[in-house]
């Protein structure tokens, strides 16, 4: 007997009950990247590995803010906010709001089983429940006080160092960047 565990338009066939827990792994989740720049300069590219089988919603938001299909994208915007030994923040397709999704201006908090348990999380920016929009943060180390109340929904699978080095250079006390990093292309990987 055949089982199908569709995911956004990726499915796969498993082949029997038992098979069907490892079905995630069968399927191509979907990547994504970031190619980052300051003061025009090329810094280099993040790919994120989205969790399209956990958070379906969530992941499809990202991603088609990444594509820009639906006519407004992460390109051009800027992470605003730098944190030493934590992450970096941005995403802000509203230049100022913040609070702009596929969905809507705001969509729910989906679910919380992914945890920040390690660098390299991807996560929903929020200001409180239910408050996910177009905003992300990526973190350069564990940070599972955020676990239960923010959205992870990927992981960068090239291009941590990047992420690190930025944290590095350009945090500040405040959050404020020293430097504006911008996102000068953005999309899935196909």
């Amino acid at each position: 007997m055949a089982l199908s565990c569709g995911l956004l338009n990726r499915s796969t066939v498993c082949l029997g009950l038992s098979q069907l827990r490892y079905c995630h792994s069968l399927t191509k989740l979907p990547v994504c990247y970031l190619d980052l720049t300051v003061d025009k300069h090329k810094l280099g590219r993040v790919e994120i590995q989205l969790r399209s089988d956990v958070v379906p919603k969530t992941a499809e938001n990202f991603r088609a803010l990444c594509t820009g299909e639906k006519g407004f994208s992460y390109k051009g915007t800027r992470f605003h906010r730098v944190l030493k030994n934590f992450m970096i923040q941005g995403g802000d397709v509203t230049h100022g709001e913040g609070f702009r999704s596929i969905y809507g201006k705001h969509f729910f908090d989906e679910n919380f089983t992914l945890e920040f348990n390690e660098e390299g999380i991807v996560g929903m920016a929020n200001s409180g429940p239910d408050t996910n929009a177009c905003q992300f943060f990526i973190t350069v180390a564990m940070a599972g006080w955020l676990d239960g109340s923010s959205v992870a929904f990927g992981k960068v699978t090239k291009g941590l160092p990047l992420v690190k080095g930025i944290v590095q250079e350009y945090a500040t006390s405040g959050g404020t960047p020293k430097k504006s990093v911008i996102i000068s292309e953005c999309g899935e990987i196909l």
